[in-house]
């Protein structure tokens, strides 16, 4: 069964940096777009960043261009985030979920399935 696995998330100061991780099994990994979601408290969950499953091509949602970027290791089964100059509107439990397609910020994701997340709190 898909499993996602995210880590990496923890308590950072304002302007510093995470790298989140997600560990994926369960499917063929490489076959597949991979995308970071994020969901903060009272809010809907919204699309962070997306990687084609060669990782060569990558898409930004506007709040993360510039200080974000995605990567996959398919040798590994595994995407990252990494975060710089974090704000605090950062702040949100981030997931990762295995996409069907996506063409700049619009998505499908192809499993309704979601991993536990990993808490981002950025501290102003």
């Amino acid at each position: 069964q898909v499993q996602l696995v995210e880590s990496g998330g923890g308590l950072v100061q304002a302007g510093g940096s995470l790298r989140l991780s997600c560990a994926a099994s369960g499917f063929t990994f490489s076959s597949y777009a991979m995308g970071w979601f994020r969901q903060a408290p009272g809010k809907e969950g919204e699309f962070v960043a997306a990687a084609s499953w060669s990782g060569g091509s990558t898409s930004y949602a506007d709040s993360g261009k510039g200080r974000f970027t995605i990567s996959r290791d398919n040798a590994k089964n595994a995407v990252y985030l990494q975060m710089n100059s974090l704000k605090a509107e950062d702040t949100a439990v981030y997931y990762c979920n295995v996409l069907n397609y996506y063409s700049g910020t619009d998505y499908q994701i192809k499993f309704d399935y979601w991993g536990q997340g990993t808490q981002v709190t950025v501290s102003s």
